[in-house]
């Protein structure tokens, strides 16, 4: 199943989840070997280039932190200008609606559907390859959303495989606490180990069997600093979820209810809650 289908000048960049995620070793180049399976759910931003002949970001919905001009938006353009310098100025609007450092990848899938606006708008003929490439560039988690089909990712996230894994039948809530976690923080809090068991062949289990399977190595550190989330892992399993997890190094979690059969959902007001 694929979402975030293109449309001619504006996209509707996807959200992903990670079903699991094992952190195995620490890599000579200071980053972590990872495994985990990334999943492509319909909760989307709005992206939409229009040519002008300036190049400008402008932005609505969720305010987005930091300086501007290092969007990955921008970033994705100037990455292109570099080897089409014919590439016309663009003037980019981006409505957030995905909450950001939340684990669900919004930024990464925005810097993707980009690279393939931009490719498609202005024909540069790139190849899904040649944009998995250009992705890589820009983050670990970029490549993902030029497939964005389900995949077992290994290395840093980059080294995908597809796998046949179809959740269209199941119903799915995102809880969004508004607790930032640093992802650096999160890394040195975990005692690399390679899993007794392969993702791989965990997820292609019956669906009832990964709560006692499937992992997040990220939550025992994180719970024990902020035991709040440990909560909503335990709430939505009371209202009726096969499985509960955090999503990526959080906070956001992602419960997996039988299609239309979710309980009653009890969170702080202020929680972002998204049923999907």
């Amino acid at each position: 199943m694929v979402y975030g289908f293109l449309y001619p000048m504006i996209v509707f960049p996807n959200c992903k989840i990670n079903l699991g995620l094992h952190v195995v070793s620490k890599r000579p180049d200071g980053f972590h070997e990872l495994e985990t399976v990334f999943y492509p759910l319909p909760l989307t931003d709005a992206l939409e280039v229009l040519s002008p002949g300036t190049l400008s970001f402008t932005t609505s919905g969720i305010d987005v932190p930091g300086d501007q001009t290092d969007n990955l938006c921008l970033k994705a353009w100037r990455l292109l200008k570099q080897d089409f310098p014919e590439l016309p100025a663009v003037n980019i609007h981006l409505h957030k609606n995905i909450p950001i450092g939340a684990g669900l990848g919004g930024g990464s899938a925005d810097a993707a559907f980009m690279l393939q606006l931009l490719n498609n708008r202005f024909q540069l003929d790139l190849s899904k390859e040649q944009l998995i490439n250009y992705a890589a560039v820009l983050g670990s988690d970029c490549p993902f959303f030029i497939e964005n089909k389900a995949v077992y990712a290994t290395g840093r996230g980059e080294i995908m495989q597809p796998i046949d894994l179809d959740l269209s039948g199941w119903s799915f809530v995102l809880v969004y606490p508004a607790v930032h976690i640093n992802t650096g923080w999160a890394f040195g809090r975990i005692t690399p180990q390679a899993p007794t068991r392969s993702l791989q062949e965990s997820i292609m289990q019956p669906l009832a069997t990964w709560k006692d399977t499937i992992s997040n190595d990220f939550e025992t550190a994180v719970f024990s600093a902020h035991p709040e989330l440990a909560i909503i892992k335990e709430n939505l399993y009371t209202a009726g979820a096969v499985y509960a997890a955090m999503s990526g190094s959080g906070s956001a979690f992602v419960g997996i209810f039988p299609k239309n059969k979710i309980g009653d959902l009890h969170f702080h007001p202020a929680y972002k809650v998204f049923v999907l």
